[in-house]
């Protein structure tokens, strides 16, 4: 029987992990496409849930919010509306690695993605069938000396899920907001993949480019959860090609997003300026 659980023979049972449009991959800047937008709309983020479960499902930490009014996103490189269905999170064994993607093949410790459905589908079962099913919204984490407290009663939860298919009640109810960037403007965003079998390649990614901020010692509370083989960590994906697709990187600033001249273009307009002032 083939080790599914080793990523590199996933192919062998779910055919789709070798297709061409997988996720993660290495988001290179100097080759990404800038663009401007339209801006990310979140609905219900600010509101209080009446529930909030912590999960240790032994691959990750999974987040199911439940509120009187559902979590939407639309905007951005979103032509309809996706609803929330939980976030999760990927880490290393320090603090050097951990995220999926990278940016300019650098890894940070840890990874969080926010997982939605195409609301027109009803469910997130429906939206697997379709290739415009899932958008994941996703942010980067970096190294502080300071406590991130947005991120406290999270991580002070973790203690009572340390073994699989443990799960606690948050004790204070946060809205999603807490754990979404204070920039949203800053974003790569590409066609891609699940990063976990079947790998259908159903999902829109928003990958918030600035990252936020932990401490070390809340970051290191996640390498202490177990699985069933040891300690939780190296749950992310292994890169995977991009083969030619396009990945757009979203700036409010519209110069930015223009086309730049080159040197030899800008003295050519120079040129053609100064002789049409010296004709007149």
């Amino acid at each position: 029987m083939p080790d599914i659980l080793s990523p590199d023979r996933w192919a062998n049972e779910y055919k789709e992990c070798a297709g061409k449009y997988q996720s993660p991959i290495d988001i290179e800047e100097s080759l990404v496409t800038r663009v401007s937008l339209p801006p990310l709309h979140f609905s219900g983020t600010s509101d209080l849930p009446y529930t909030s479960t912590l999960t240790n499902n032994g691959h990750t930490v999974m987040l199911e919010i439940n509120g009187t009014e559902p979590i939407m996103v639309s905007g951005g490189p979103l032509k309809e509306t996706y609803t929330f269905q939980q976030l999760h999170f990927h880490w290393g064994a320090d603090d050097s690695s951990g995220s999926e993607d990278t940016i300019n093949n650098h890894s940070f410790p840890m990874e969080l993605h926010m997982v939605f459905f195409k609301s027109a589908y009803n469910s997130f079962e429906k939206s697997l069938n379709h290739k415009d099913g899932l958008t994941v919204v996703s942010l980067f984490f970096e190294i502080s000396n300071r406590d991130n407290k947005a991120y406290s009663e999270l991580v002070d939860s973790l203690k009572s899920i340390i073994h699989p298919n443990e799960q606690v009640e948050l004790p204070y109810l946060l809205p999603l907001d807490f754990f979404l960037p204070k920039n949203k403007q800053n974003y790569f965003t590409y066609n891609g993949s699940l990063t976990t079998p079947p790998c259908l390649e159903v999902v829109t990614w928003i990958q918030f480019k600035h990252p936020v901020l932990l401490s070390h010692k809340q970051l290191d509370s996640f390498r202490k959860l177990q699985s069933d083989t040891g300690y939780l960590t190296h749950n992310a994906r292994p890169l995977q090609p991009l083969h030619g697709r396009q990945v757009l990187y979203n700036t409010a600033d519209l110069k930015s997003a223009a086309p730049q001249h080159s040197p030899q273009v800008a003295f050519a307009l120079l040129s053609v300026l100064l002789l049409f002032k010296w004709s007149s």
